[in-house]
């Protein structure tokens, strides 16, 4: 026994003990260190950078596409409604080459009658104030008349 206490208080074992519980601190130091790093590595972090910079990159294509094709889309739209309106005008002129259409068109908005016919215009309750607006007529020159008139009965067929 007086070898082990000995050897116990001797410098050689003071200084092993003194590196194990050197060493334990460091590795639990080290443990510790490692559950608080963080888990982004570099390889992690140059993913993230490669990733926001196609992201960047990519924007404004993106949105150009995008764009061009609501502008197609809008254009299309357009197309279908002119391609309905030039088939009503065509409809409408193959009316107007029917010789009974353009009669009975003239007969309602010229008030014209066929001979031997009495023609009779009936005044409905806003005629008085047509009558009214006019009196002013007069007062302009001939041609202001004459297109007033043709803007009026482009305006009954509306």
């Amino acid at each position: 026994m007086a070898v082990k206490d000995r050897d116990r208080f001797s410098t050689a074992t003071r200084i092993r003990l003194l590196g194990e519980q050197t060493a334990a601190r460091v590795y639990r130091s080290q443990t510790k260190r490692q559950a608080r790093r963080s888990r982004l590595t570099g390889r992690a972090a140059l993913l993230a950078l490669v990733l926001c910079t196609l992201v960047v990159a990519l924007a404004y294509p993106i949105r150009q596409y995008v764009s061009q094709r609501a502008e197609i889309a809008d254009l299309q739209r357009e197309k279908a409604q002119a391609a309905e309106r030039v088939e009503k005008l065509r409809d409408l002129k193959a009316r107007w080459q029917d010789d009974t259409y353009a009669e009975q068109q003239i007969r309602q908005r010229l008030h014209y009658v066929m001979p031997g016919e009495t023609g009779f215009i009936v005044a409905g309750p806003d005629a008085a104030k047509q009558s009214r607006t006019d009196l002013g007529a007069a007062d302009r020159p001939w041609y202001a008349n004459v297109w007033d008139g043709v803007d009026k009965s482009d305006a009954s067929d509306r």
